[in-house]
């Protein structure tokens, strides 16, 4: 394909030096017009419907514009700016209608439904059939079965869900981007670490301005909470942040949060569901918000009285040592880091040095290397989006390809707070070749100053393993369809993969390859390792109990019919009285900023962080008890969950893993809520 535009030539890697805004929408509607000519032919073509010429075809169609617009929306959350936002909301109710025209097409749902209902005759092995079911549903799921009018509707919903969405998280970044505290007297500052504050010092001179500046971006506000003895700034830092689109202006997102909520259960009525929450978890290992509540409740029940004990000894801790009459939410952070360290005489200050960016990189290697036999050359001949970017070829113990890696670690204007692993290539098999994936995670960890490196917190090192986690999902796939390839799997089977390697940062061995102090190269004393582990489990009710608020507030908007609530803050206020803690902060508002519900793909799904926490201390204690390195259990995982995807029910390749279903208990032994 010849053209001017370098998303419409044929393309290996994401040619990112090429491509300027303004080739964004030509080439997304020309590949529109591309995959509905694919589409059609499928639709309407003489042969008797097959497998092959229906199911496989409709499975390999739009590739292109699935290219095109895995390019474009990355870059929409990692590099945007106002004219890519502005296509955003220009394009996504074109790619809407489109994926509704593919849907709602009715000789191409009638081939696929002619298959479906033969299905036991044909000879399928088991990735097929579960392509041919998950196309089926595809179509049934989203209205191929309504009357003419109701698909309208169904269209017009859509449409609008599409760019509210958008429009959702372009307000939480820009209020971001929006608040700074700007510094000029050095007794503000007071508590803060040496490093923390030539970082605000550098950004302040960045903008051209005296002082120190600190904002919202999680690099900024995290350490400003933990160590800034000024209360009064405290405050003002937290009523920021939890305000992020709550100010009834032009960035408000309360009217935006009633109207996702309200059109999300319209369509799931539409399609014969009672609640948004039924229509979502039908597709889930949970399968029903009756079944998620109660898992939500036995957790609460187990996590609540640690977390009321816990609260207590730091409200204690806090009066006694900060005359503090009534924690409140802007000193937990700070209170909890200085009992930390009385306890267990550990902070993030001492720790950091240990963490230089690039060794834990080359952590996290190392022990994918010692579990699934990878090696990872960083290249610099793959085009990138920002210079920030690394990228890395990744190989096996035989020096076959296995995937290219991106790498993207710093905050900038143009990027959405948080980390998250994406791809810009799915693995496939087509004519015999199996086609390797592009995958990239994108953090906001501390930038390098002047005088330093980039040293994570410990926390930091943590979200890096978890990212890679998931990218290690995508990079291992190995399955024929793309759309069950790596991380394509039922929501709360997702986190399995990033959150069991979490653990291995907690463990000596692995902490040994890597924590080493990036002035003397001296390797992490065990007595901190020890410390590391030890306090692991501090506070974890409390941090429990905040995981199981996000979930309930998540199905509190999405497992009810939400027509009657015209109030955000009332509404959110009696979805967390269950796990309150600190009093209600008024001027604060989370839904409005929940970008994983809202924005991201979490609505009635937030619950499978801890979901899937079951499955990671099930499968790491059968790591554990046979060596954190082994490699039989290692490969057993990479032969039964990673290379897998979606190609079986979770639960069915969890159990051919483990030889077992996950007990809770592994879990709640890990996290101290009961006794080993």
């Amino acid at each position: 394909m010849k053209s001017n535009n370098p998303l419409l030539e044929e393309f290996e890697y994401a040619p990112f030096s090429k491509i300027k805004d303004e080739h964004f929408k030509p080439a997304i509607t020309a590949s529109i017009e591309q995959a509905r000519k694919e589409i059609e032919e499928i639709a309407n073509s003489a042969e008797a419907p097959d497998f092959k010429n229906t199911v496989e075809a409709l499975e390999f169609s739009g590739k292109q514009l699935d290219r095109v617009t895995s390019i474009f929306f990355n870059l929409n959350s990692a590099e945007t700016n106002q004219e890519i936002q502005k296509i955003a909301q220009e394009v996504s109710p074109l790619l809407s209608e489109f994926r509704n025209d593919v849907i709602l097409n009715k000789d191409l749902f009638k081939r696929i439904k002619s298959i479906y209902e033969k299905k036991d005759e044909l000879d399928l092995n088991t990735e097929q059939a579960t392509l041919l079911d998950r196309k089926y549903k595809a179509f049934s799921r989203n209205g191929a079965n309504l009357p003419d009018e109701k698909q309208q509707e169904l269209r017009d919903i859509d449409k609008e869900l599409s760019s509210l969405s958008l429009k959702f998280g372009e307000n939480v970044l820009a209020e971001t981007n929006k608040f700074e505290l700007h510094l000029t007297n050095e007794e503000d500052l007071k508590g803060l670490p040496e490093s923390f504050k030539e970082e605000a010092h550098g950004f302040a001179r960045s903008r051209n301005k005296e002082g120190w500046i600190f904002t919202l971006e999680y690099p900024s506000f995290l350490p400003f909470m933990k160590y800034a003895e000024n209360r009064e700034l405290r405050k003002k830092m937290l009523l920021a942040f939890g305000s992020k689109a709550f100010h009834n202006d032009e960035l408000d997102n309360q009217e935006n949060v009633l109207k996702i909520v309200k059109l999300r259960h319209k369509r799931a009525n539409l399609l014969g569901f009672e609640t948004h929450a039924h229509f979502v978890l039908e597709e889930r290992m949970a399968e029903t918000p009756e079944k998620v509540i109660k898992f939500l409740e036995d957790m609460l029940e187990k996590a609540k009285p640690a977390a009321e004990k816990e609260f207590k000894e730091l409200e204690g801790f806090a009066k006694e040592t900060g005359g503090i009459d009534r924690l409140q939410k802007w000193d937990s952070a700070f209170y909890g880091e200085k009992l930390k360290q009385k306890l267990f005489n550990l902070d993030d200050e001492k720790l950091k040095p240990y963490f230089k960016l690039e060794n834990v990189i080359d952590g996290v290697f190392t022990v994918a290397g010692k579990l699934y036999g990878l090696q990872f050359n960083e290249v610099n001949n793959i085009d990138k989006y920002h210079p920030d970017v690394k990228t890395f070829k990744v190989s096996d113990e035989n020096n076959n390809e296995v995937a290219t890696f991106y790498a993207d670690f710093h905050p900038r204007p143009g990027k959405r707070d948080g980390a998250w692993m994406t791809g810009y290539k799915p693995q496939y098999v087509e004519n015999g070749k199996n086609e390797r994936p592009h995958i990239s995670i994108v953090c906001n960890f501390t930038k390098p100053s002047e005088k330093e490196p980039s040293l994570l917190t410990f926390n930091e090192v943590t979200t890096l393993f978890h990212e890679f986690g998931h990218a290690l999902h995508g990079m291992l796939a190995d399955t024929t369809y793309p759309s069950l390839s790596g991380a394509n799997v039922y929501w709360d089977f997702v986190e399995l993969p990033s959150q069991v390697l979490e653990n291995w940062c907690y463990e000596k061995e692995a902490l040994q390859l890597f924590a080493k102090h990036y002035k003397t190269g001296e390797v992490i004393p065990m007595e901190l390792v020890e410390k590391i582990k030890e306090s692991a489990n501090f506070h974890e009710g409390m941090a429990t109990l905040r995981q199981l608020s996000f979930g309930l507030l998540d199905l509190s908007w999405h497992a009810i019919d939400p027509t009657g609530i015209n109030d955000v803050k009332a509404h959110e206020d009696k979805a967390f009285e269950p796990t309150k803690l600190y009093p209600d902060v008024p001027e604060n508002c989370m839904s409005t900023a929940f970008s994983h519900i809202f924005q991201g793909g979490y609505s009635s799904g937030y619950y499978s962080y801890k979901w899937a926490e079951v499955l990671d201390a099930d499968t790491f204690e059968y790591f554990q008890e046979n060596g954190i390195f082994s490699r039989e259990i290692a490969t057993k995982f990479k032969d039964n969950i990673l290379t897998k995807g979606g190609t079986e029910h979770p639960m069915t390749l969890y159990k051919r893993f483990r030889g077992k279903e996950p007990h809770p208990d592994a879990l709640l032994k890990r996290a101290g809520l009961i006794k080993k």
